[in-house]
């Protein structure tokens, strides 16, 4: 068994990482923001997984074990927070809406100098007051706990354009659907169409990472049409598969 790092303290720093880097599963007693500047950051925990491109950040509440993997070239923004301080009263990892104004205080934060001075004090107060503005967005991939709904989502994790209906894949599993729409329900908060979206969503986010085109990244997740895909990214980002904003 993989021993878990513990690291008391959450650092607030800038690190770059190369493409398929990853930092191992650890905890801190601190919270952390964890910021992609540059590529796509994908975080695990045993909930499930949270993959953010550069309009999104990510919220590790104290004392969740996590992991991290860097897709694309990676330029990595971590504030740390003590455990007392806790301006959206978080209690699970969660994916915030970043606009430019946060994106901007968390990069000058993370590269300026850790000293206590008056201008880090004021740097800091309103990026606590942006973060407390910061809509959340529903970008989690859950990770089922029902065996019979694992065996299902792992066929998906494994192809997620596989195009079987909640019927098909109940079939490959000895389920039917109305059982599996349940478990959907119960277990993961969430239907059947919206897990697969999810999983569809952060696969797209990782392949444009990797500088795959986007009429590829549409068909390998799934999509019926380019169009069907630069919709739906459009509606869920705020901006087109293939726009960089933060370039």
């Amino acid at each position: 068994m993989t021993e878990i790092r513990h690291e008391p303290v959450a650092p607030t720093r800038t690190q770059r990482m190369a493409p398929g880097g990853t930092i191992d599963a650890h905890r801190h007693d601190d919270h952390q923001i964890v910021y992609a500047g540059r590529g796509v950051l994908a975080v695990t925990t045993s909930a499930g997984s949270w993959v953010a491109p550069g309009t999104r950040a990510i919220w590790v509440p104290a004392g969740v074990v996590h992991a991290h993997q860097a897709h694309g070239e990676l330029e990595l923004h971590l504030v740390g927070l003590p455990a007392a301080e806790n301006p959206l009263n978080l209690d699970a990892p969660t994916v915030l809406a970043v606009g430019p104004l946060l994106r901007e205080l968390i990069i000058a934060y993370t590269h300026t100098p850790d000293h206590d001075s008056p201008e880090r004090s004021r740097l800091r107060a309103v990026l606590l007051d942006q973060l407390r503005a910061s809509p959340q967005e529903p970008l989690h991939l859950p990770t089922p706990a029902t065996p019979l709904l694992r065996a299902l989502c792992e066929i998906l994790l494994a192809d997620p354009a596989d195009p079987r209906t909640l019927a098909e894949l109940g079939r490959r599993v000895g389920a039917s659907d109305r059982t599996l729409s349940r478990l959907f329900r119960s277990d993961l908060g969430m239907t059947f169409p919206q897990w697969r979206t999810q999983l569809r969503l952060q696969r797209a986010l990782i392949l444009l990472a990797e500088k795959e085109p986007v009429t590829t990244v549409a068909h390998r997740c799934g999509w019926s049409s380019v169009s069907a895909f630069i919709d739906v990214f459009r509606r869920t980002f705020g901006h087109t598969p293939g726009a960089h904003p933060t370039d």
